[in-house]
């Protein structure tokens, strides 16, 4: 079974080229300004566009008003928006039902209890992206969680891991959890938001040896 690989976090166009080339199957662009990674929408239009249909592409969003959404689905046309702050699934759900888009949400896995609290995003979003708890920033912080959480737990929606994933664990991580799909940003780069090409395609070719 081919595991999906999502790179996120690209903000030039030879970082979008070097996740394309390696294979990955969906990029992330992050629109969010406190992040080292955020892109204008106008950029991240740009590499939607530089992307064309060779990867899906996801924009992120954290806590953003409505007329933001709407303006990022607008200009960017991504092929999912992925939330990743502390959204409702009421606002989910009608993201969903009006964009043209797949609608994502990434959830902090701190224990057990998480995995019963995500029910609530059933039918509202068409993947759970588990990842290490909110710190300062709402992901790319290098912080794995405990994966053993995610051991023989019966998924009832679309799912995959993020937080902490390297080139040397991602194959580990899977491993642990069975991920159909791993999402890396700051694993594979040399300095905040500044992604590394050889290490893009080492995380590939570990995915790949999976």
């Amino acid at each position: 079974m081919t595991t999906f690989v999502k790179i996120c976090g690209l903000s030039t166009p030879e970082a979008v080229d070097a996740a394309i080339e390696q294979g990955a199957t969906h990029i992330g662009l992050v629109h969010y300004e406190p992040s080292p990674r955020h892109v204008d929408l106008k950029t991240a239009a740009e590499l939607r566009k530089r992307a064309g249909r060779h990867v899906e592409v996801a924009l992120l969003l954290v806590n953003a008003s409505q007329q933001l959404t709407g303006e990022a689905l607008a200009a960017v046309r991504p092929d999912i928006i992925q939330f990743h702050g502390n959204e409702s699934p009421e606002w989910l759900a009608v993201v969903k039902r009006i964009a043209p888009a797949q609608v994502w949400k990434a959830v902090g896995l701190k224990d057990a209890g998480t995995l019963e609290r995500i029910q609530k995003y059933q039918g509202a979003a068409d993947r759970i992206l588990f990842d290490a708890p909110a710190a300062a920033l709402p992901g790319g912080t290098g912080t794995r969680f405990d994966w053993s959480l995610l051991k023989n737990h019966r998924h009832t929606m679309d799912w995959g891991v993020a937080g902490g994933l390297t080139p040397a664990n991602v194959a580990e991580a899977i491993a642990a959890t069975g991920a159909p799909l791993v999402d890396v940003s700051s694993g594979v780069e040399s300095a905040p938001g500044v992604k590394d090409v050889d290490k893009i395609a080492a995380f590939l070719k570990a995915v790949a040896a999976c």
